[in-house]
């Protein structure tokens, strides 16, 4: 019988795993037994000679000369840097809509929104030249509205048939002569803080005669301050389904204007953008009459310029006799 403190038996058997051996990758000794001769010694693997370092060693030397003499991995050694490289440029040349980098933003890049209609018909176009640019070229007079002659314009302003803020002035004022015309022309900028960009374009011509208050706009536009004006029809249908004159009164001024067929062939020949208007002169400004001035909700350009001053040139000969 046995008893907690004998051995389980395996202690007995001198025999019992005598024939085991470690495997040769972990280092043992083969077969214990002694039975099997250990394997043949291989020869050493060929070194490379001491004066070439190996090839995936580019820093060892012979001998450790010149840095340490420890083993390092293939590509641990930066190559030597080369302040001289030349740099890419970029190509030469405007960047195509493809080229363009993208917009970026919150979500990331997306397509550039197209502007409506309505923004490419009254967005700002500039011209290449400059409207102050033509105006010198023509022999133009040129100041930023805030000179001793430009202090009427304040009252074209005030008078103009949209809606003007105080934060409305004249700048970029242009003064010449155009065919038989004296002319002024700036832009009514719109100033408010940090914001400020031109909304309206005026061109105006000064008038010695005595002009009664006139507005003639197309039938199309919103009236502003109209109290106390009637409206002078024309004998042309035409031009009645696309114009409206508004005067104090119906009498020869406003006949002569809407009777005369030249006024009418040019204004039906537009686009129907531009609003005509009288302004009484400044007291002391050596003008005993006021302005007749067009403007449009532009910014000013050669084109609108001479635009402008050909129909102004119409209408002041049309209403010169009534005068």
């Amino acid at each position: 019988m046995s008893s907690p403190r004998d051995r389980d038996g395996f202690g007995d058997r001198p025999d019992e795993g005598s024939g085991w051996r470690e495997p040769g990758h972990l280092g043992g000794d083969g077969d214990r037994s002694g039975g099997a001769q250990p394997p043949a010694e291989q020869p050493p693997a060929e070194q490379p000679p001491a004066e070439q370092p190996p090839a995936d060693r580019p820093g060892e030397s012979a001998g450790g000369a010149g840095g340490s003499s420890a083993w390092q991995p293939p590509g641990w050694d930066l190559p030597p840097a080369s302040p001289d490289r030349p740099a890419e440029q970029p190509a030469a040349g405007p960047q195509t809509a493809a080229e363009q980098p993208a917009p970026g933003g919150l979500f990331g890049g997306g397509r550039p929104r197209r502007p409506t209609d309505f923004e490419q018909v009254f967005a700002y176009q500039g011209d290449p030249v400059g409207a102050q640019g033509w105006a010198v070229q023509q022999g133009w007079a040129i100041s930023d509205g805030t000179a001793p002659e430009d202090a009427v314009l304040a009252e074209l302003v005030r008078t103009a048939p949209v809606r003007a803020t105080r934060d409305h002035r004249p700048a970029g004022v242009m003064r010449g002569r155009y065919g038989t015309l004296d002319l002024v022309a700036f832009d009514v900028l719109y100033a408010s803080g940090r914001y400020a960009v031109p909304e309206y374009a005026v061109t105006a011509a000064p008038v010695l005669g005595a002009l009664p208050p006139l507005r003639l706009s197309p039938a199309r536009f919103w009236k502003h301050r109209t109290g106390g004006l009637v409206q002078v029809p024309s004998d042309d249908p035409a031009f009645d389904a696309r114009w409206v004159l508004l005067a104090a009164e119906d009498g020869p001024a406003a006949r002569a204007l809407v009777g005369d067929a030249a006024v009418r062939g040019l204004l039906l020949g537009t686009d129907d953008g531009d609003e005509f208007w009288t302004a009484a002169g400044a007291d002391g400004g050596g003008l005993a009459g006021g302005y007749l001035a067009a403007i449009r909700p532009d910014g000013h350009r050669p084109q609108l310029i001479e635009h402008h001053a050909r129909l102004l040139t119409a209408i002041v000969s049309a209403l010169a006799p009534a005068l």
